[in-house]
């Protein structure tokens, strides 16, 4: 196997990079509109990318700690003003 080979990425680590990406910005969209629906949804796309690994594996941990942390943070900001949960 040549260098160019092993330096290419495959498929699914693009796809991991640009899902983990998609999560990190759900998360903060979820801080601000119904946390209990948004976030959830962003935390399961954030472990399937962390799961799929590769080249990107540290962004996808970056956005499993996001929307971990969104998750709280935005609870705490629904509750404090009353908004909606769901």
């Amino acid at each position: 196997m040549s260098a160019v080979e092993e330096r290419r990425e495959r498929p699914g680590e693009a796809v991991a990079g640009m899902i983990a990406s998609a999560a990190i910005f759900v998360s903060l969209i979820g801080l601000v509109h119904k946390p209990v629906r948004v976030i959830p949804a962003a935390l399961i796309v954030a472990f399937v990318a962390a799961g799929i690994g590769g080249r990107h594996q540290r962004l996808a941990a970056i956005a499993v700690a996001v929307a971990s942390l969104a998750w709280i943070v935005g609870m705490t900001i629904a509750i404090a003003t009353g908004r909606p949960l769901y």
